[in-house]
């Protein structure tokens, strides 16, 4: 794999807020200090991240004794006009690609889910 020149540093391909709900979607009882150094944001940032997600429905939060426990709502639908359909099979796929999953996907069915959220 390439590392990205200097010029090309200051972008990602998913947002915080993609990275911070990709990681949830994997560790759903992860906590904020948990999630921050995953992600590579501060906690304060993912804070802010998580309460946006979970105004907006893509999460819940509920307490369970001193801990929060995370609920992915895979229904959400993507935030972009151009790409249709809910945010579950491609939080499904980079989170099986997370955890070394991946290569079990046949290349068909990969490259379906890829097209039709990747626009």
């Amino acid at each position: 794999m390439q590392v990205p020149s200097e010029r090309n540093a200051r972008w990602m391909l998913l947002t915080g807020h993609g990275r911070v709900l990709v990681e949830i979607a994997r560790n759903p009882d992860a906590r904020i200090r948990d999630i921050s150094p995953a992600v590579g944001l501060t906690e304060r940032t993912v804070q802010g991240i998580v309460a946006d997600l979970e105004s907006a429905g893509y999460l819940t939060r509920t307490r369970i004794g001193r801990r929060n426990r995370y609920t992915v709502n895979p229904d959400s639908p993507f935030r972009h006009r151009d790409q249709d359909g809910p945010v579950g099979p491609l939080l499904d796929l980079l989170t099986s690609m997370a955890d070394g999953e991946a290569s079990d996907l046949p290349q068909a069915e990969l490259a379906r889910t890829l097209r039709r959220h990747c626009r």
